[in-house]
């Protein structure tokens, strides 16, 4: 299973959701089931194109702090409730082997640094760590500035299109 994090807000049709849709089929033809937050904009669109390409399709929901959204997308297969923000987050880390971040918005970057945390966590540890792929928009804010060492962005690794996600996906260890 590969948890996507990306934008709630994008429009069907636009470009942002057709990536979204293309990586979704890319990883279900890989082998991999997807886990997203279970609404719409790119979880819809991941969602969608993971159905497509034969995969399976995990909603991670959140109803008690979504109550204005009618309900997973209609292209999940088993729909997953989480009480919090944080246990919700915690199911998607939970339920993956890797992950994909696509562009998004501060739930999206509080995902990624939640799991970027965690692989750094475990190469502290000497642990094998879970694969962490980032749509290369996150390069500009993710830089050696501040705290973040090169050695820590080497646990991210960037993608630019649908070969770079291919070529992560060959080297996700389930």
């Amino acid at each position: 299973m590969i948890s996507v994090f990306g934008s709630s807000r994008l429009p069907a049709g636009s470009e942002g959701y057709t990536l979204a849709e293309n990586w979704g089929r890319r990883i279900a033809q890989a082998g991999f089931g997807v886990a997203t937050g279970g609404y719409g904009g790119a979880m819809k669109a991941v969602s969608k194109g993971a159905r497509a390409g034969g995969g399976m399709v995990v909603g991670v929901t959140a109803p008690i702090l979504f109550g204005h959204r009618a309900g997973p997308n209609g292209f999940v297969d088993l729909e997953l409730s989480s009480p919090t923000l944080l246990s919700r987050i915690e199911r998607l880390l939970d339920l993956a082997s890797a992950f994909v971040v696509l562009p998004g918005g501060v739930g999206t970057l509080t995902e990624l640094t939640t799991a970027w945390n965690l692989a750094y966590i475990q190469a502290l540890k000497g642990k094998p760590r879970r694969m962490i792929g980032v749509h290369a928009n996150w390069t500009a804010l993710l830089r050696p500035a501040l705290e973040i060492r090169p050695e820590e962005l080497e646990l991210l690794t960037v993608l630019h299109d649908g070969t770079d996600l291919s070529n992560f996906l060959n080297t996700v260890h389930i």
